[in-house]
């Protein structure tokens, strides 16, 4: 009866559990792109150029929700691309977002956050466990149309600027105390690996889903790098 094993690793592969792994993260990726995609596709109101152009990472949190009972509480989870020594974009690692003050912009009850992260600082403390905004890196309401960047100067102050879409409105806003973590149990459904480092993820060094390609073309698509790659 030497194929009863062999039987039994196929029932196991088209277990529903098994077959379902990774589909809801796949999904938050392209989610992602989706939400970059609509923000950049009117550059009047959409995050300005040169901020995406010196940015060191990118988050994106689709459809972050009220947190049940608390009070200004929210929670939604997304995902985190960094500029990697080429100029191009990496692999995403999944993350979740919690707490912190959102400010009067966010009063739907689902909201989609970017963070555009200036310095690769903030990137490296926020890969070293949990991160909150404005203590371990300042934050600030990030500069909204192709043009801003002339009219101030913000981008000179802060490490991270932070922008809300809700109800088709977009536009900086304060972040405040929210937590940024990452979501390892996601990254080992997605990347269909039980250990997997961030650091690996970031490199390339992980076989990555179709998904993650998207994003990235996206985000290469409405940024310009350094030195005059995309």
């Amino acid at each position: 009866m030497r194929w009863i094993p062999a039987v039994a690793v196929v029932i196991a592969l088209f277990h529903p559990a098994v077959v379902q792994a990774g589909v809801k993260e796949e999904k938050k990726v392209n989610d992602a792109a989706a939400v970059m995609s609509e923000i950049m596709a009117i550059p009047e109101k959409g995050i300005p150029p040169e901020l995406l152009r010196n940015a060191e990472g990118i988050a994106i949190i689709p459809g972050l929700l009220k947190a049940g009972f608390v009070i200004g509480g929210r929670y939604g989870t997304g995902v985190v691309a960094v500029r990697r020594s080429d100029g191009r974009w990496s692999n995403p690692t999944f993350v979740y977002l919690a707490g912190g003050s959102f400010g009067l912009q966010i009063g739907a009850q689902s909201t989609d956050i970017v963070l555009v992260f200036k310095t690769s600082r903030s990137i490296d403390a926020m890969k070293r466990g949990k991160f909150t905004l404005g203590a371990d890196a300042s934050v600030a309401a990030g500069p909204v149309g192709r043009h801003a960047e002339a009219a101030t100067d913000i981008m000179l102050k802060a490490e991270i600027y932070s922008y809300s879409r809700s109800r088709g409105l977009f536009a900086g806003v304060a972040l405040e105390g929210a937590a940024l973590q990452i979501d390892d149990n996601a990254n080992i459904d997605f990347y269909n690996k039980p250990a997997v480092s961030v650091d690996d993820i970031f490199a390339g060094k992980v076989k990555a889903p179709a998904a993650a390609g998207n994003l990235r073309k996206v985000l290469e698509k409405y940024t310009v790098t350094r030195k005059g790659r995309r």
